[in-house]
């Protein structure tokens, strides 16, 4: 009986992990039927050319280099506000999204933006010919002379070209598509995106160029590949929102030169991705008017303030167990709300049915819109509609006592801004705030009062 290589291993497709056996479930991940066999590689000094550590010394903090900041305009305003006033000199950039949701036609755009300034972009496509990139192009009517294309998925071939042309801004279209010759596993692998990331990072610090890399996810919502990918890049985005919907939400959820959870709105057309410079006239632009169950509430993206209309559907259940249906807010803290409304108002939701919804495919987590979750449920369990000129927002505690909340100020005139006479805030909030003209702003102290108040 032959003794299998000792250089032969395997390895989990999703997070990395490496086993001498393999195993149907990953013990550090907990994926089932994730381990492929891989192949050790003895020698990557071939890999290590990009730097020369003997010109690497250690030097005192206060003696490095200090430069102004410089950021690169992509032209695309909401793009620039997500990555924190544009793209910073050597940063590598990974965005994430579902299949068809529009992150190849958001690179072409960008780099468009970019070329149109006089730079010079290089978009390196593994899934696509020239052609087919060319086609679209005529079809997002995005044409330059500096806006370089190409189809090739070998890495050494992609740095040879980078060093030929020098360009200004790099994307690769998608990292789970490039393969190193110097790796016997095939494209996709996770010794194939660990090596092809890390040389593009080294690339990128080396020569200052901002690159883009687009990866592919998995039927969880995740980033396809390592877990290592997202530590490696300076900057994580998602690409969100359903491709039957017309909104697409660009979150960054890492972000060493800027704000995190930083969002972009962009309204998907046949000429391509338009940003939507006011979300909240977008997302309140077709409200219902006088109707039970909806409430104007602020979440907090960022540094932006953004209004959102949740909506509550309380029906009589003929079900042992009532549904809980909740659409773009979370479950758990639903639910919490619901039993805090059954202790301390004596509303009986057990036997209702439960429906809720954020109006225009936002996903909204934050605790600061939990008062308005209570109006909501609370307005369509009465069937009496909150006023439509007044604005909801406070976290709610187990006791039914309502909690201050963040950026008071910027959320107040954001829906002064946008038209709202009134504003329910938590009592805990009026000290730091400062009252504007023309905008009646009540504070509760528990959600009994709130209620009362409004109904």
């Amino acid at each position: 009986m032959t003794r299998k290589s000792p250089k032969t291993l395997f390895a989990c497709q999703s997070c990395g992990y490496e086993s001498p056996k393999w195993m149907g479930r990953c013990t550090e991940c907990g994926a089932w039927d994730a381990f492929t066999e891989t192949r050790r590689q003895a020698d990557f000094s071939k890999n290590r050319t990009l730097t020369d550590s003997r010109t690497n010394v250690p030097v005192p903090i206060d003696d490095a280099p200090l430069l102004d900041e410089v950021r690169l305009s992509t032209g695309i305003g909401e793009f620039d506000r997500v990555l924190g006033g544009g793209l910073v000199t050597g940063s590598l950039v990974l965005i994430g999204g579902d299949p068809g949701i529009g992150k190849s036609t958001l690179m072409l755009q960008v780099l468009h933006g970019i070329a149109a300034a006089g730079q010079k972009a290089l978009y390196v496509s593994g899934e696509e010919s020239v052609r087919q990139i060319r086609l679209r192009s005529r079809r997002l009517d995005i044409v330059s002379h500096t806006l370089l294309v190409v189809s090739e998925i070998d890495l050494d071939a992609i740095l040879a070209m980078v060093e030929d042309q020098r360009p200004d801004v790099l994307v690769v279209d998608s990292i789970q598509t490039l393969f190193s010759p110097d790796l016997t596993s095939a494209p996709g692998s996770v010794s194939q995106v660990r090596e092809s990331a890390m040389r593009l990072m080294l690339m990128a610090k080396r020569t200052g160029i901002p690159t883009f890399l687009v990866g592919h996810v998995t039927k969880d919502g995740a980033i396809a590949g390592p877990r290592l990918l997202e530590h490696m890049v300076d900057t994580v985005l998602y690409f969100e929102g359903d491709r039957n919907h017309i909104f697409r939400i660009l979150r960054a959820v890492k972000n060493r030169f800027g704000s995190t959870n930083e969002i972009g709105v962009f309204e998907m057309k046949s000429a391509g991705l338009c940003q939507v410079e006011n979300p909240s006239s977008v997302f309140l632009s077709e409200r219902p008017a006088q109707s039970a169950g909806s409430v104007v509430t602020s979440t907090m993206e960022g540094t932006r303030p953004i209004l959102v209309e949740l909506q509550a559907l309380v029906a009589n259940s003929h079900l042992g167990t009532p549904r809980r249906t909740i659409l773009g807010l979370d479950a758990n803290r639903v639910a919490l709300l619901v039993a805090v409304m059954e202790k301390q108002l004596g509303m009986q939701l057990t036997g209702h049915d439960i429906f809720m919804n954020v109006a225009g495919g936002v996903k909204v987590l934050e605790p600061a819109v939990d008062l308005a979750i209570v109006a909501a449920v609370a307005s369509s369990f009465l069937d009496r509609p909150v006023r439509q000129d007044t604005l909801v927002m406070g976290e709610v505690g187990l006791a039914g006592e309502i909690r201050a909340v963040g950026n008071i100020e910027n959320r107040v005139m954001e829906a002064k801004k946008m038209g709202f006479s009134c504003c329910v805030v938590p009592l805990g909030s009026m000290k730091r705030l400062n009252l504007p003209e023309g905008l009646h702003v009540e504070g509760v102290s528990a959600i009994r009062s709130a209620v009362d108040y409004l109904f």
